[in-house]
């Protein structure tokens, strides 16, 4: 039978004004309540926490990022629990004899140009290695564009809920320079944590820094966080594209290389040799990010690893090794990391020159599939070596 609507379009009490008015009203009303409700409540890091991914779509291998969206299916957004909760650790259950890494740092752990399978993380998988006690580890890809310590510390004070057993930190002097510690969405937009995490320990930042993305109650509006409700919807609905092509960002077929001739110019971030002497890098540049980061792992054994870097031979590539370092910057800082490294007795391996020159793409620290095969090969051994200082600590 054929449904009526007859109810709808010729009802026994015609339509008025009157009734349409209180139609309106009342249609207005639930919506403005409806906001007021959601402001009071600010379920947004709830509602991020709902996701399609490790149930309807497999969860994602990295955490979303993209500029691209309509063509790599991702996209990037501030909510640290939907981000998680599209991620493949989120849907993981640990099992007894699983060794969980976490790798954690920036734009070239995440993989940029690689797919999964060729990232850092997906080279150690592939590896099937087994701790001294048998256990099998299991790299998780914990790397989020953009060189910054605190955007790291961040993911890392998320990620500790997911029961690691080693945590391994890559990262280049860039991520210590004190001008891009809040230059990403990713930090910006999570004043409260970052908030808890200076106060904690004593970051040289200010929790009142207008960077910061503070939303007022009525930001806290569906109409306020619809920008963010919209980001969050569409990367549930990207997930199904996603698990069809396992594309997760652009591949172009050519693409500008990495930079190798370079001018005069020496300075770095403000930063010059005559204004930035080597017994002056502890306190100008973020060193204290790792300081709690080792602290906030508590018992959990950290590496921190110093990321593999193109050198260059071209145009004034003795006063540069590549776009983001000149030589006298580089050189300080690995004499300072080391000292730093052995005051704090910190767990920490040197790579920046353990990959040749041609295994970089278009970046001085984005690795071609042999490139990351290499430093897979050295992280994967450091791996092993510090499961083992555990095994002998617990003995």
């Amino acid at each position: 039978m054929t449904p009526s609507w007859k109810w709808l379009t010729n009802p026994e009490t015609p339509y008025t004004w009157r009734f349409a008015r209180r139609v309106v009203l009342k249609g207005v009303s639930l919506f403005v309540l409806a906001n007021l409700l959601f402001a009071l409540l600010d379920p947004m890091a709830g509602i991020g926490s709902l996701s399609l991914y490790n149930w309807l779509v497999p969860g994602r291998p990295r955490l979303p990022y993209g500029e691209n969206p309509a063509q790599s299916y991702n996209l990037s957004l501030g909510s640290l629990s939907a981000l998680f909760a599209s991620h493949e650790l989120h849907g993981t259950t640990k099992a007894p004899d699983e060794y969980r890494v976490l790798l954690i740092g920036d734009s070239s752990v995440w993989g940029v140009l690689l797919n999964p399978d060729q990232t850092l993380a997906g080279v150690i998988n592939a590896a099937q290695l087994e701790t001294a006690e048998g256990r099998r580890v299991r790299a998780y890809n914990l790397g989020y564009p953009v060189q910054s310590l605190t955007k790291d510390l961040l993911i890392l004070d998320y990620a500790l809920r997911y029961q690691p057993d080693l945590v391994v930190w890559l990262f280049t002097p860039e991520s210590l320079a004190p001008d891009v510690q809040l230059s990403t969405q990713l930090v910006r937009e999570n004043p409260e944590p970052m908030g808890t995490l200076i106060r904690t320990y004593g970051l040289k930042l200010s929790e009142t820094d207008p960077a910061f993305v503070t939303p007022d109650f009525w930001g806290k509006t569906i109409i306020g966080r619809r920008r963010v409700l919209a980001d969050w919807l569409r990367l549930q609905l990207y997930g199904v594209s996603w698990a069809l092509t396992g594309h997760d960002q652009t591949y172009p077929r050519f693409y500008e290389p990495r930079m190798e001739d370079f001018g005069e110019d020496v300075s770095w971030h403000g930063f010059t040799p005559e204004n930035l002497a080597a017994a002056d890098m502890p306190k100008s540049l973020a060193f204290e990010v790792f300081e709690a980061g080792i602290k906030r792992v508590g018992e959990i054994p950290l590496i921190l690893i110093h990321e593999p870097t193109f050198i260059s031979a071209g145009l004034n590539s003795d006063k540069r090794y590549n776009f983001f370092y000149p030589r006298w910057l580089m050189d300080r800082f690995r004499e300072v990391m080391d000292a730093q490294a052995k005051a704090h007795l910190w767990l920490y391996l040197d790579l920046w020159d353990a990959v040749p020159a041609a295994e970089f793409t278009d970046s001085a620290v984005h690795l071609t599939p042999a490139g990351s095969i290499q430093l897979a090969e050295r992280v994967g051994k450091a791996i092993l070596e510090a499961s083992q200082i555990t095994l002998s600590a617990q003995r």
